[in-house]
Order: structure tokens, then C-alpha cells, then sequence
């Protein structure tokens, strides 16, 4: 019979081994330690169908509890700074000060591209002022449009109602960063002198001031983005501009800038902000992040389902996981993607 010594020898042997053993997992991460995942209640319809995407992913797919937090931008992206949030799941880089700060701190972490190509953002035009419409029996008022260095000449295309001898930009709602943006660039570009700067009350007053001229096929100049509901609705041609130049533009954001100069918009990636704690936690989480992607094309007819149909972003999040897992699944291991399958009752 062995002595008490050998065995205990052996058994101090064994437990390391048998600790190695054990699958990786077997650690609490910050899902299976119960712990909520908290999201960022982002209000405009991209973000908001993004975050519930990855809300019904984390939850069936990962069996992570999570929750949405509605806030400000800005309060919601210091939250996030400081782990009292954990995901933020559109973020427009290079447009925020607050994130910019925490990633250079170490608090925040930007997860993935969710749209190949970035953002678009400039000055448009209907496309049949440039190509016509045969359609619709529109004949091109202005086939020579292509920049905005052109856009003298044809004021009295985009007349001003209540400035007849002046064109009429289309500008954004006053407060909003675009709308000072545009303004200066009015400016810059001297366009002040012929073309009326016109800033709409409202999002939805700017919306509507094309689609009123887009239904009745009137020349109409302003500005827009995408991804956005009216970019699939519509046609658009975007006037070209002066090259990007990162330092005119940063004097375009700065209203105390002494020496603006004029540049063409940033191109924004849309990224996945998450707290470092969360993306130290949660490795296999952050491999999901990095490989959502959505196309603009589609990101936009989304955008235009859930405002003109108001879907609101669940619904339409599980309509898009129903109806097109050739796309989601990609971002996911096999077993994860059968257990989302499951939940949705295919």
C-alpha cells in the first residue's frame, strides 16, 4: 500500500494537469459571469437597427443579458468612457471628441468597419436636373453640373422663392454641425453673394422640402448624407468639391478658426465603440464585432423600410435576421449561428 506522502505526492502532480485540461472557457467572461451588456441608445434608425442586431446575437447567440441606455450622444459616450456603458454600436470616427479622447486613454476600444467605404456626406442634386428623366418626361435642365465651382451659373435653376434674383442651397437645421459646416463653406467657396442660405426648422422639414421638389421634378440643390432613407428612395447626383484636406477641415469645425479653407467632407467609418473592459472580457464577442458589415445599398433600403413602413429597429432587426442569414452568419461561428437559427424558429 502506497504511503500517505506518495499520494499526496501524486495528487499535487495531477492538479495542474488536470487544470490545463480544462476548455479556455471555462473563466468567467463578462457574459457567463451574469453580468449585463448595456447598450447605447443611439435615436437615428442605422444605429438603432445596428444595436439591435447585435443585441439579438448577443443574447441568443452568446447568452449575454443586455439592456439599452437612452441618453445624449454625449452622455452616453462619456458613460461609455468609463465602462458604466459597454457597447456604442455606430460610431462616426473622427467626429467625436469625447471617444477620440478615451480611445487615445485606453477606455474605449473602435471594433470592426459595419460599412465598407465609410460615409458619404455633401451637396446634391436631383439626378435628373443633370441626366434628364425619360420616365417621367424630364429633360436635363443643367447636363454641364458637376461641381460646385459651377454652381454660379445656374442660380436661377435653383431660384430662391422669396429671393428671385438668388439661388437657394438647402442647408441643415440650424445647431446641427453640418449646418455650420455648409455655412462656411458657402462662404469659402463665395457662394454667399448668389445663393441664399436656407437652414429648414426641422430633419424632418429638410425631408420634406425634397421630397416636395423630388415629386413634382423641380431642380433642388442641398445637402444630405448617407447611409439614410432617402439616398434608396431617390436619385442623386453629388456636386464635387475641393479635395479632402484634414487640416481645412478641422478650421471648418472650429467656429474660432482664423484661417478656414475649404475641403470636401470627411469620410466617416462606422465602427463598434466598446468599453475596454468589455473587449478585454469577452475575446470571441470582439471576433463577432469585427466582422459585422452591412452595404450601403442595403443599409439604406433599411433606413427607408423602418421610416416609411415605422418599423421600429427590433422588429426590423429580427425581419433582417429571418430574411437574410447568407449575411449574418458570416460573423459568427457555426454553433453560435445555429443557436440564433433556433431562436427564430427556422
Amino acid at each position: 500500500m502506497k504511503s500517505l506522502t506518495s499520494l499526496l505526492r501524486a495528487a499535487c502532480l495531477a492538479a495542474p494537469l488536470a487544470l490545463a485540461a480544462l476548455p479556455a472557457h471555462a473563466a468567467d467572461t463578462w457574459c457567463s459571469s451574469g453580468k449585463p451588456v448595456r447598450f447605447a441608445g443611439i435615436t437615428w434608425e442605422s444605429g438603432n437597427f445596428t444595436s439591435e442586431v447585435l443585441r439579438y446575437i448577443l443574447k441568443n447567440g452568446y447568452s449575454c443579458q443586455t439592456d439599452t441606455v437612452p441618453g445624449s450622444t454625449a452622455a452616453t459616450e462619456t458613460a461609455l468612457s468609463r465602462n458604466d456603458l459597454q457597447v456604442w454600436a455606430e460610431q462616426w470616427t473622427g467626429r467625436s471628441e469625447i471617444i477620440a479622447g478615451a480611445v487615445k486613454a485606453g477606455s474605449v476600444k473602435l471594433v470592426g468597419d459595419t460599412l465598407p467605404g465609410g460615409t458619404k456626406e455633401g451637396w446634391y442634386v436631383p439626378d435628373y436636373v443633370v441626366h434628364g428623366d425619360a420616365k417621367r418626361g424630364i429633360k436635363a435642365s443643367a447636363p454641364d453640373l458637376q461641381s460646385v465651382s459651377d454652381l454660379p451659373k445656374y442660380k436661377g435653376l435653383f431660384v430662391d422663392d422669396e429671393e428671385p434674383d438668388r439661388g437657394r442651397f438647402l442647408n441643415c437645421p440650424s445647431g446641427w454641425d453640418c449646418e455650420r459646416v455648409n455655412t462656411r463653406l458657402l462662404k469659402l467657396l463665395k457662394l454667399d453673394d448668389t445663393y441664399t442660405n436656407f437652414r429648414p426648422g426641422t430633419g424632418a422639414a429638410l425631408d420634406a422640402a425634397i421630397s416636395s421638389a423630388y415629386a413634382r421634378g423641380k431642380p433642388i440643390l442641398t445637402y444630405y448624407w448617407e447611409p439614410a432613407a432617402l439616398m434608396a428612395k431617390y436619385k442623386f447626383v453629388q456636386l464635387k468639391m475641393p479635395p479632402f484636406n484634414e487640416a481645412c477641415w478641422k478650421t471648418l469645425r472650429d467656429a474660432n478658426s482664423a484661417q478656414q479653407c475649404a475641403s470636401s467632407y470627411l469620410v466617416s467609418q462606422l465602427k463598434i465603440g466598446v468599453s475596454t473592459p468589455f473587449y478585454q472580457a469577452e475575446p470571441d464577442v470582439m471576433a463577432f464585432f469585427s466582422k459585422v458589415s452591412f452595404p450601403i445599398d442595403f443599409l439604406n433600403t433599411t433606413i427607408l423600410d423602418m421610416t416609411e413602413h415605422k418599423v421600429d429597429a427590433q422588429d426590423e432587426a429580427l425581419k433582417f435576421l429571418k430574411q437574410h442569414p447568407e449575411m449574418w452568419k458570416t460573423w459568427v461561428p457555426a454553433e453560435v449561428a445555429a443557436k440564433v437559427q433556433k431562436s427564430l424558429g427556422a
